[in-house]
């Protein structure tokens, strides 16, 4: 496969149990946590895989899945769920084509130095190493490590991957974010504009984006290129803005499936496309390269405000740019 390989983190994912059988997966969780207990807050699905479940005092939530070391449910004060999750509950898009960190189990991390200590109930940390059978398919030695954290309107997530091999490999990296919005072609996106970006609908022939603002009326599948660190998302409907912040992820994916491939995708209703769209922290266009023992370090923080851009509550440039 080479030097260079896809580490995403983030996404949905489906496992199907079969009556009578004890999933693997399922054994191996409950071993891990035999044998070092920690002072989380878990529950666990009909398959017995475990959820650790993050709260914070000012009653917003957020479910994250060892299994993928995924974040699949994300709520405010208002109970209100910030991100998309199919009906179908499947994985919308390809193991292969989106990194193999998405389809492991990980572990709970119980030394997340250098970075400082959290309070338990709104953070975890987990990790992912590279194992005999991961090296068949990239025979390149690391750890994966990933923090998550629960604030007041607030989900943030630092992300490390440490070079463990002899040799130095490099990689490129995602961070899937499926948002949920009312309407997608209601949806409006600041601060891309006049930027270069890769279309995979066209082969991955790079254009400039001419509009003011991205907004929706089909089909989209788009690596923007050196963004800045924050890109505001605008749901008119509901009146609320996401603001994706991001460090040492210079570029940006944009994806809607739209109605014809939505009705292709197995794991997806074919409806609900209007109520999500996909954008992705990353480093694509230039891979990142570690030398032994070298590690990366990527900084995510989604945040919501409410605003109503139609009635000129929020200037999106003041949520881009600080402007008073």
């Amino acid at each position: 496969m080479g030097a260079c390989h896809e580490l995403g983190v983030g996404g949905l994912f489906s496992l199907e149990g079969k009556k009578g059988k004890v999933n693997p997966i399922v054994s191996s969780l409950r071993a891990r946590l035999r044998l070092k207990p920690m002072p989380l807050n878990m529950v666990h699905d009909a398959d017995g895989l475990p959820r650790i479940i993050l709260t914070d005092p000012t009653g917003s939530s957020a479910e994250v899945l060892l299994y993928g070391g995924q974040v699949v449910s994300w709520k405010n004060e208002r109970r209100e769920e910030l991100l998309f999750m199919s009906s179908k509950f499947g994985n919308l898009d390809s193991t292969e084509r989106h990194g193999f960190a998405r389809n492991k189990l990980w572990s709970l991390d119980g030394d997340p130095s250098p970075l400082p200590p959290t309070n338990n109930q709104s953070s975890v940390d987990l990790i992912l190493k590279s194992t005999e059978e991961d090296l068949k398919t990239w025979p390149r030695s690391f750890e994966l490590r990933l923090r998550i954290t629960l604030s007041a309107s607030k989900l943030t997530l630092i992300s490390r991957v440490r070079n463990t091999d002899n040799k130095p490999f490099s990689f490129t990296f995602a961070l899937r974010n499926y948002l949920s919005v009312s309407d997608i072609s209601e949806v409006r996106v600041e601060g891309l504009e006049t930027l270069d970006y890769l279309d995979n609908l066209m082969h991955r022939e790079r254009f400039t984006e001419q509009a003011d603002a991205i907004t929706f009326d089909g089909e989209v599948d788009r690596v923007y290129l050196s963004t800045p660190s924050k890109i505001a998302i605008i749901d008119h409907e509901k009146k609320r803005t996401f603001v994706l912040r991001k460090d040492g992820m210079p570029d940006a994916v944009m994806w809607n499936p739209w109605d014809k491939k939505a009705k292709a995708l197995p794991d997806m209703g074919d409806e609900e496309y209007k109520s999500m769209l996909c954008v992705d922290s990353a480093s694509i266009e230039t891979p990142i390269v570690l030398k032994p023992f070298e590690e990366w370090k990527g900084y995510q923080e989604l945040s919501t405000v409410s605003s109503s851009y139609c009635s000129g509550q929020l200037d999106p440039r003041k949520v881009l740019y600080g402007f008073h």
